[in-house]
Formats: C-alpha cells, structure tokens, sequence
C-alpha cells in the first residue's frame, strides 16, 4: 500500500489544491485516514493563531483526522511570492529536517500523507532544496496535475521529463479543467493520455467553487491505495 503521494503541477494555478483536496476525500472515501500536507506556502496572513495559508487550510478541513496546523504547514511565509524570496523577506531558512520531522508525525497519524507541493516542478523550495530533493527524502511518488490549457501538451511532458530525470517515480497524472473556454480540450485530453506515460487518475471538470467532495466521484484511485489494515 502507498502510505504518501506528492502533488506537483505543471505550472502555478492549474488547480493542484483542489486536486489535493480532492485525493483526500477520494481517499477518505475508500475508509483510509487521509492528512494532507503544505510543507511550504508564500502568501499567508496573521492570525490569532499565527500564519496561515489559504491552500493549507484547505488542505487541513479537507483531511480526517485533523492534523495540527504547524505539522501540516512547517513553513508559513507572509509575502506572496516565490517561496525562496518569501522566505529570504522574512529571514528564514527553509530546511528539510523540519519538514521531515513534521510529515513523520503526519504520518503517524494517517494511513496517506498528500504532500502538495509548490508551483510546477521545477520551482525551488529554496536556494539548497528542490522539490525533487524533497520527494527523495521523503521516498514518495509523484502525482503530476496538468492544466488544461492551451500549451498543456508541452509543459505536461516537459514537466513528465524532468520527474523522470530525478530519479523519482510517476505515479499518475489528474487533468484539471482550469479553462472553460479551452478549444479542443477534449481532444487535448486524448494526446495527453496517449503520451504520457502514466495511467490518469481523472479529470477535474472546471467550477467556480469546486467542492473537492463531489469532485471525488470524478477519479480512479489507483489499487496501490487499499483500505488500511491497521487497527
């Protein structure tokens, strides 16, 4: 059984939140304990609680059991920017062992942690630590959510080339309707599932306010994510 799945996208706003939120319910649907996790997130507000993200909460109403919110989000930071300059603005340095330390407890917890990433692929966590160094440290497969827009075919292969080269492992892709006006998305959709070289999760049928719940009935979850035998 997969215990941890890493979101990453094709680029900034294709709809990797909801797509998270999403495989948290998918997944609680199956009768798993299902905590989702923004290791970084740019563009937070104070609080009385703190820094929070709006992605982040999501994520955490979105996941059962309720995971604390320094665990879910180790990183908050305030500017809404590339997390290497948020980072630098608030005179942080972002480390992996904190992360590390937080998703073990996550996954304490949970039957799957559903680390959502940042951006696309290839944009830094900061100035010593990529995404990919993050998915190897953590040992997790790679769920890859590709916009459907125009220029989707060559940002979902490129982004597909540079998992690969990692070194980590594809384990699906979801497509995200994120342009209700896009011409030919269905056609799209079908080179998209010819090229790429790993089974398609689903497909996000665009929405103003889209409710991760019902979209939960729009994906396949793979075998590898069985109900938990643990007690």
């Amino acid at each position: 059984m997969e215990s941890a799945l890493y979101v990453t996208g094709t680029d900034t706003g294709i709809g990797k939140t909801v797509a998270s939120c999403t495989c948290l319910h998918a997944l609680r649907g199956r009768g798993l304990r299902a905590i989702g996790m923004k290791p970084v997130a740019s563009g937070c507000e104070r609080t009385a609680e703190g820094w929070r993200n709006d992605d982040a909460l999501r994520l955490q109403a979105a996941s059962q059991p309720r995971p604390d919110y320094a665990d879910l989000n180790p990183y908050a930071l305030p500017l809404p920017l590339a997390p290497e300059l948020a980072a630098e603005d608030a005179g942080v340095a972002v480390r992996p062992q904190p992360i590390r330390e937080a998703f073990d407890r996550l996954q304490a917890r949970a039957d799957v942690v559903v680390v959502e990433g940042v951006g696309g692929w290839a944009a830094p966590l900061s100035a010593t630590l990529d995404q990919a160094d993050l998915v190897r440290l953590l040992n997790l497969p790679v769920l890859l959510v590709v916009g459907l827009r125009l220029g989707c075919l060559n940002h979902a292969r490129l982004s597909v080339q540079a998992i690969e080269a990692s070194g980590a492992r594809l384990a699906g892709w979801i497509a995200s309707e994120i342009d209700p006006a896009m011409d030919c998305r269905d056609e799209n959709f079908a080179l998209l599932q010819a090229r790429l070289p790993a089974a398609c999760w689903g497909r996000l049928p665009h929405a103003p306010q889209p409710d991760p719940a019902v979209l939960a009935t729009h994906l396949q979850l793979p075998a590898a994510f069985a109900p938990s035998r643990r007690p």
